[in-house]
């Protein structure tokens, strides 16, 4: 006798592609959530967090925080770890600013953590950084405030469902955080709707016009963080009249030597091992990268020594791409390189990125600080003096 049997076949839930990076509010979620609980003072209109919270979250807490009372599904400690390096009392004005649903623009070099303060913020106080518009040249109005589903707009004429809303509209309507980045890559006459949008708080939808919908408006909370370069302010100067509607913060370069190195040892570490390869790379090789990054973007040497800045901004974002890259080397083809030796062609790379001149330039730092060094005993500085070569080539 054959017994049948079935097999029943179970379609498992697709898996969700990983992602090289999460947004702060993903990768945070349990810190947000923790100081939600934690600090339950006042807070503005729409905010997640009260603002001292929202200065904790980007900072750091140092010290482990205590729930005052026990909540479901959070732990009774946590220490928040600090994501952002750069002075307290800048956050703080920046906090204060949001609270007071006025504009932030966020200035400084290239590669100095604006967009990355920007969207901190945004995740803490709205739940949210996506609600972004990234300037360009070809961005348009319609980016900013809105377009339409133009099947619906055909089907059933202009209507608020045939509406679809920019991030900047979403934001309005909820309450939340806009950003626009690199807004002077923006053309002057999308720079300028943002003027009446931050001062009349309103978009007015004229294909709707004489119904409800022919206005939106701005519901509490609602502000917007825009980002710009130094570098860049020539593209598209913003107008005296839009300079007004922002508060000004200048985000400059990490003070801090320790703290850079720390900095660029962390996110290098992080990149590495999202490959699946072990980080390996000496912390000696991390300090010599850092100082020189430190000393050819200031002019000047720790020792005090002159030294001829190159017109490339090198930024701590690009000594941690460097560290990256010394660290893929130091895991993809182990034994084959001292990894030190690796470092003059990066930062020949680096140099030569904006301007050719600049390689001569790196030069002349390898001519006077790094054969000083060299020179006063150094046997890591001295092995740099002695691939001198390589930037030749």
């Amino acid at each position: 006798m054959t017994t049948a049997t079935t097999t029943t076949t179970t379609t498992e839930p697709a898996v969700r592609a990983a992602r090289q990076i999460h947004p702060p509010e993903d990768l945070y979620a349990a810190e947000l959530a923790f100081l939600a609980g934690y600090d339950r003072g006042p807070r503005p209109p729409a905010w997640r967090l009260t603002p001292r919270a929202v200065v904790t979250f980007v900072m750091g807490s140092g010290d482990p925080l205590e729930l005052p009372e026990p909540v479901d599904g959070l732990p009774r400690s946590l220490t928040i770890g600090a994501k952002f390096v750069g002075e307290r009392a800048l956050v703080e004005r920046c906090v204060v600013t949001l609270a007071g649903e006025r504009g932030l623009l966020l200035v400084g070099e290239p590669g100095t953590a604006k967009s990355m303060l920007s969207e901190l913020l945004a995740a803490a106080v709205c739940g949210t950084s996506g609600l972004t518009v990234q300037g360009t040249a070809g961005t348009t109005e319609d980016q900013l405030k809105y377009g339409w589903n133009y099947a619906l707009l055909l089907a059933q004429g202009p209507s608020r469902g045939a509406l679809v809303p920019s991030p900047v509209l979403t934001a309005m309507t909820t309450g939340g955080v806009a950003r626009i980045e690199e807004v002077t890559r923006c053309l002057p006459e999308v720079q300028d709707a943002l003027v009446s949008l931050l001062s009349e708080r309103r978009i007015a939808v004229p294909e709707l016009a004489g119904g409800p919908d022919a206005q939106v408006h701005a519901a509490p909370g609602f502000t917007l963080i825009a980002t710009a370069n130094l570098r860049d302010r020539g593209v598209s100067e913003m107008s005296a009249a839009l300079k007004r509607r922002f508060n000004f913060e200048t985000v400059g370069p990490i003070g801090d030597h320790d703290a850079e190195i720390a900095l660029v040892r962390r996110q290098a570490k992080a990149a590495v091992e999202r490959t699946g390869t072990a980080y390996a790379v000496d912390d000696t090789v991390l300090e010599v990268l850092v100082t020189a990054f430190r000393d050819l973007r200031t002019g000047r040497s720790a020792e005090g020594w002159e030294i001829e800045r190159p017109s490339t901004v090198l930024s701590t974002a690009e000594a941690v791409s460097v560290a990256s890259s010394l660290a893929l080397a130091a895991a993809y083809f182990p034994g084959d390189r001292d990894v030190l030796s690796l470092l003059p062609g990066h930062l020949l790379g680096v140099a030569k990125k904006d301007d050719p001149a600049d390689a001569a330039r790196l030069l002349s730092y390898w001519d006077a600080a790094v054969r000083r060094r060299a020179e006063h005993g150094s046997a890591t500085w001295r092995t740099l003096w002695d691939l001198r070569g390589v930037l030749e080539g």
